[in-house]
């Protein structure tokens, strides 16, 4: 098929889907549903034989024939949690020993078995609505009827919240109930049918989370029942001036080492995640394409995409692209890396354009490899203490930048070869007179964008190859660039980083994706 058949393909692709209640609701901020009430679609347990769906509801079953000798969890597999509110009804059945519980913000060993937060439950009502630390030294945090801070050095200090009797008087557990957590920064806050049961502020250092998995346990024990329904999380803004960096790193594509996509968001969240994470940054990173998680963006500050374009873009179609225009009213950043930068001509592109100011166009720009030369000047938050460098990369050049370049500002600029301008490079994607009429002439191949919306974005052309994120400058100039994006301050010296030959070799892909099987809808151009 040739390019431009593809191209208009993708075009009527883009325009043929009708945008969804449920995605016009995505679009604000609010209440979103982690179950359909019908299936454990994005859930899972090392042990599935005690999940199912019955009257509705999430329901964890241990019987004699089946027992339970060691606690199992059902995670919620779509996201993490950070500061948000969660809302959902239980009930549970069995003797007095049946136990459950709500992990938040938690972390998983290998065998599935977590740790961290645990909104605890149990038929004796002894735990029901009490903070416990599941698997660690700690134990309880905080008992039904406390309030409990714990400073850096996790010396803990009380206040009573009320009575923990009538708290939880004539409560019927084999009805259901409203469990409701709300965290914001260092204080969870647990109640139960709305009635403040517990609550923990947690500054200890090397303890508290301020992120981390959600999942729901049935205790170890003799047989018992529990279920749940009506699972409800809202995001909320992060406290303390943190801001939220959301990457969606696309499917493998590309020969090992190039086009890392989900290696690539792993490092620079990380990158972000070690600098003074508690204070300035919060970023997580989604794999293999555009979110399944209904609340990814609802308290981010930025999102970063790195992934294939045309067809193989996370928001290559009309549903997403406006959700994402919603979003961007918010005032919530977009950067691009590499092939990202690509949508086919038309409104793909033109929508992509007025988030991060230029677009990779086809029959216009072009994308060889090349060794890029750039003298880094301080003239822009993003280049701060970023050094003069060159390497090697895949630098695409000549985008179509948005009309008179408003609001865009050249970041890396460099003169490429000129048998970079005349080599054909697959016909649509380099050769063409219009770049050949630039011969000797510098290009722009990364630029910030501030957006009418108040939002901001970025472009960044290079990224082909894993391996030149070890190289400081590389890197750095893409931190600061998200920092920026998420309008957070960027250090005089710009965003502080190391990687080690470890950190370079994680997350890479095993094997490129299998080629799509049948007609497909618009195949990208190779790259």
């Amino acid at each position: 098929m040739k390019p431009l058949f593809r191209t208009l393909l993708a075009t009527v692709a883009f325009s043929a889907f009708a945008l969804t209640q449920a995605a016009a609701d995505q679009a604000q901020p609010g209440w979103k549903s982690l179950f359909d009430g019908e299936s454990l679609k994005g859930w899972s347990c090392p042990e599935m034989k005690y999940w199912s769906v019955r009257d509705g509801a999430i329901t964890a079953e241990s019987t004699d024939q089946i027992p339970c000798p060691k606690n199992q969890f059902l995670t919620w597999e779509q996201g993490e949690v950070d500061d948000f509110e969660l809302k959902l009804k239980f009930r549970i059945f069995g003797s007095d020993r049946a136990n459950s519980g709500i992990q938040v913000r938690s972390g998983r060993h290998e065998d599935g078995h977590y740790f961290g937060y645990q909104c605890d439950m149990d038929r004796a009502g002894n735990w029901l609505g009490a903070l416990y630390d599941e698997h660690t030294g700690r134990r309880v945090l905080a008992p039904r009827g406390k309030s409990v801070t714990i400073n850096p050095q996790g010396k803990r200090s009380e206040k009573e919240l009320g009575d923990p009797a009538k708290m939880i008087e004539g409560i019927d557990l084999e009805k259901w109930n409203e469990y409701h957590i709300k965290a914001v920064g260092s204080t969870i806050t647990v109640s139960i049918n709305g009635t403040v049961t517990s609550q923990v502020t947690d500054n200890q250092n090397g303890e508290r989370e301020l992120k981390g998995l959600l999942a729901l346990q049935i205790h170890s024990g003799p047989p018992m029942k529990v279920q749940f329904k009506d699972i409800q999380l809202k995001r909320l803004p992060l406290s303390d001036g943190r801001k939220k960096i959301v990457f969606i790193a696309g499917v493998p594509s590309h020969p090992a080492r190039t086009h890392e996509h989900r290696a690539g968001c792993w490092l620079l969240a990380k990158c972000l995640n070690d600098y003074n994470s508690d204070k300035a940054l919060a970023a997580v990173y989604y794999d293999n394409g555009w979110p399944e998680d209904p609340s990814a963006f609802d308290n981010a500050d930025a999102a970063i995409i790195y992934s294939d374009g045309n067809a193989r873009h996370p928001l290559m179609d009309e549903t997403k692209m406006r959700l994402w225009s919603k979003i961007d009213k918010r005032g919530v950043g977009l950067g691009c890396l590499h092939y990202a930068v690509e949508l086919p001509t038309g409104d793909p592109a033109d929508s992509l354009r007025q988030f991060i100011g230029g677009v990779f166009e086809t029959y216009f720009s072009v994308n060889p490899h090349w060794i890029g030369k750039f003298e880094v000047k301080p003239t822009h938050p993003i280049t701060r203490g970023v050094s003069s460098y060159e390497i090697n990369d895949e630098w695409y050049y000549h985008m179509r930048f948005r009309e008179r370049a408003e609001g865009v500002t050249p970041i890396l600029v460099s003169t490429p070869p000129d048998d970079t301008r005349t080599s054909r490079w697959g016909h649509h994607h380099g050769g063409n007179e219009h770049v050949k009429k630039r011969m000797g002439q510098p290009e722009i191949t990364m630029w910030a964008s501030e957006n009418p919306t108040g939002s901001r974005g970025f472009g960044f052309t290079g990224g082909h190859y894993h391996d030149n994120w070890a190289n400081d400058s590389h890197r750095k100039v893409v931190l600061n660039a998200i920092l920026w994006t998420a309008k957070g301050n960027v250090p005089v010296t710009g965003v502080p980083s190391s990687v080690s030959k470890e950190d370079m070799n994680t997350n890479l892909d095993k094997k490129p994706a299998p080629k799509p099987k049948g007609k497909a809808k618009a195949k990208p151009a190779k790259k």
